[in-house]
């Protein structure tokens, strides 16, 4: 296990683990844009009832949140970690521990790395002691979309289900919002390179209740922003054809101020139904659907997770 530590510090020196290639030598404690040292720290890993039902299934995803972020969108839900530090120091055997009990107590159908983008060697070593103590979970990264193709070719024996976002087919909005001009490109590429290693989900086949490989894409309608979802939509269309398995999602709420106006409040119907009728004008095949009859327009914070709780998601009380 020694070797194998100094092995993951390693990766963390001159680091160019995400496309912001900031090569801060976080191995030696300095921090990088992601605002983590080669130190993992990790915000909650709990049994989540929240993600789509081939992921959630019956009994739960083995969420595991990352502390930090690479991207940083201003309209993050998940602010308090990716953005406020929020999160303990932890180990690799720690996190297995915890992993493990799920598993066995509660049944979680797979491991899901919430934005692990800026810890993935640590990841490695987390699937490499789950396969050693045979815990035979689907290994899942669930992403922002903003990730290298090198890094993904590094983790491609360990991962076994990829989610990664679309946000952005509009540059000028990802350079405003998360200070990625080339996030359309990029996202794309990594999507490419997920959908090569590992096909579509295969949950669609109707096999089985929950998912145990492949790739599904969410989008996330942002209010004002009806322009980016529909050609981010055609976009990944026209790459990747109609049985490209979507998640199309309304739940944007403002979890703080935005200098763009818009962004300070909900998506309306009318924005979100817009942009679900170009998917069926499309002709996707494969999609789940969060429709806006789905959630409390009166809840404020239905979908606000609190990370100073040991459950942050209201649904897992």
């Amino acid at each position: 296990m020694r070797g194998t530590i100094l092995l993951t510090l390693k990766s963390y020196e001159n680091c160019t683990l995400c496309p912001r290639n900031c090569k801060v030598d976080r191995a030696a404690g300095k921090i990088g844009i992601c605002c983590e040292t080669a130190e993992l720290r990790v915000s909650s890993i709990e049994a989540h009832h929240g993600e789509e039902p081939p992921i959630s299934g019956s009994h739960g995803s083995g969420t595991v949140f990352f502390t930090g972020c690479s991207l940083k969108c201003d309209f993050c839900q998940n602010y308090q970690i990716s953005c406020f530090d929020m999160g303990s120091v932890t180990t690799v055997q720690a996190v297995v521990d915890k992993l493990e009990q799920l598993y066995r107590q509660e049944g979680i159908h797979n491991v899901n790395f919430v934005t692990s983008d800026h810890f993935l060697p640590h990841t490695i070593e987390i699937v490499s002691e789950l396969r050693w103590r045979r815990i035979p979970l689907p290994i899942l990264y669930n992403t922002s979309g903003y990730m290298k193709v090198e890094s993904l070719r590094e983790v491609e024996s360990y991962a076994d289900i990829y989610m990664p976002d679309y946000k952005y087919a509009d540059a000028g909005l990802a350079q405003r919002l998360s200070r990625c001009r080339d996030y359309p490109t990029v996202a794309l590429e990594a999507i490419a390179e997920m959908v090569r290693q590992k096909g579509f989900l295969d949950s669609f086949l109707g096999k089985r209740e929950a998912a145990t490989k492949g790739v599904f894409v969410r989008h996330l309608v942002l209010p004002g922003q009806i322009r980016n979802s529909i050609d981010a939509l055609s976009i990944l269309f026209n790459e990747f054809g109609r049985d490209l398995p979507i998640s199309l999602m309304s739940q944007y709420w403002p979890a703080r101020m935005i200098k763009i106006a818009e962004l300070n409040r909900r998506v309306k119907a009318q924005e979100f139904y817009r942009v679900y009728d170009h998917a069926l004008d499309l002709g996707f095949t494969n999609m789940f659907v969060q429709h806006m009859s789905s959630w409390g327009r009166d809840s404020e914070d239905e979908f606000a997770p609190d990370f100073s709780k040991d459950k942050p998601f209201k649904g897992n009380l």
